[in-house]
């Protein structure tokens, strides 16, 4: 039985990627391959992790073998880990790639595994460039890079980006999976219920945490816009902030439109997902730079239309006037999607939504990392 290592967070560790690196490791098993996940015993000092915690209360998943073993700012540890690695043998390692902070530590580790001239090392590159840049970006990118045998992208925007770094070496693109693992779809009934939302508003959702990349200040005014108003559409913002939520507190107040939004802005608990994209009419992702979005097929997993900027990889990944309406990211053109997702209606982009989804399957992302894994 071939082994696979994945490197990247797992449970305890909240948040998408932990989520996207468990359900993969369930595929991988699912495949007949013996499959473990190296997480980290830390994986942000807590001066940069921008929210309140990076853990999660909710069980551990069943079933997935994790380690939390990788310090990501003790380079006696990489050095350990790699070694470690190599000594196991994997067959391959799958790791996650997402943030430059995270070059050094992954790049040592993988080093030293290559040493055993037998492991193949395929990144899952969800950015090579980041959202919000800083010093030395380019330096700790490009020290990963070199560590890997072949990459995989899930937008066009990030295979650019990469061959910017590394030209020759394989790679493939694949559409980021759904996220599956959240529980069937409910009833908008049943949804609104459990989150207490009347059941005649027209609810659209902004999901996720809050950075400025992601524009929320654009949807917010969007949300000012008087002919919202006058539909009594809300507004459901759901995802804990990852800056300063002053701003958009002075902002919604100058705005006026308090009366026109539903606030839940703490972490969402996977056992939660379910009910507030099922309570949506609509997801909206107003962007002001993307390569892909986790929200995209999380949207497609519940059959929700979405309201796409049109930025990065998202128009690719949202077929405009079928799985949802692209726009451009401004408040004006995010309100006129709005009001025209709702002239078209919901039913109109479910049996686009279901067609688009086949695309997004986790056997395509291990039938690829197989595929480059013997080049």
């Amino acid at each position: 039985m071939a082994t696979v290592v994945i490197i990247g967070p797992g449970h305890p560790l909240r948040g998408g990627l932990a989520t996207f690196n468990q359900r993969l490791s369930t595929e991988f098993t699912r495949n007949n391959y013996d499959c473990t996940i190296y997480s980290f015993t830390l994986q942000y000092p807590s001066f940069l992790f921008p929210g309140k915690t990076q853990y999660t209360d909710e069980p551990a998943p069943e079933g997935i073998s994790i380690y939390p073993v990788i310090n990501s700012i003790n380079p006696f540890n990489w050095v350990k880990i790699g070694n470690r690695l190599k000594k196991e043998k994997p067959d391959i390692i799958v790791v996650r790639y997402w943030l430059p902070f995270m070059g050094p530590a992954l790049g040592t580790i993988l080093r030293r595994v290559r040493k055993n001239k037998h492991t193949k090392i395929i990144c899952i590159a969800d950015n090579v460039l980041p959202h919000e840049k800083r010093p030395g970006d380019k330096i700790f990118t490009r020290y990963f890079l070199k560590s890997c045998d072949a990459f995989i992208t899930m937008s066009e925007k990030v295979m650019q980006d990469l061959r910017v770094f590394q030209k020759d070496k394989p790679a493939q693109l694949i559409r980021h999976p759904l996220y599956d693992s959240f529980g069937e779809i409910i009833s908008k009934e049943e949804a609104r219920n459990k989150l207490n939302i009347n059941k005649e508003d027209p609810v659209i959702l902004f999901f996720g945490f809050i950075r400025k990349y992601k524009g929320l200040d654009l949807l917010l005014e969007a949300m000012a816009d008087e002919r919202i108003g006058e539909k009594k559409i809300k507004l459901m913002v759901a995802g804990e902030f990852y800056e300063d939520e002053k701003p958009y507190r002075e902002l919604i107040d100058k705005l006026n439109i308090s009366d026109r939004l539903i606030l839940r802005t703490d972490f969402i608990p996977d056992s939660e997902v379910k009910y507030y994209l099922c309570a949506a009419d609509a997801v909206v992702q107003p962007y002001r730079n993307a390569t892909q979005s986790g929200v995209t097929p999380l949207a497609y997993h519940f059959e929700k239309p979405m309201i796409v900027t049109n930025v990065g990889g998202l128009p690719a990944l949202v077929p405009d006037g079928k799985a949802g309406i692209v726009v451009e990211p401004d408040p004006k053109a995010i309100a006129e999607g709005i009001l025209k997702f709702y002239a078209l209606g919901e039913n109109y982009f479910i049996p686009h939504l279901r067609i688009e989804k086949q695309k997004y399957s986790w056997n395509n992302l291990v039938d690829a990392i197989s595929e480059l894994a013997v080049q």
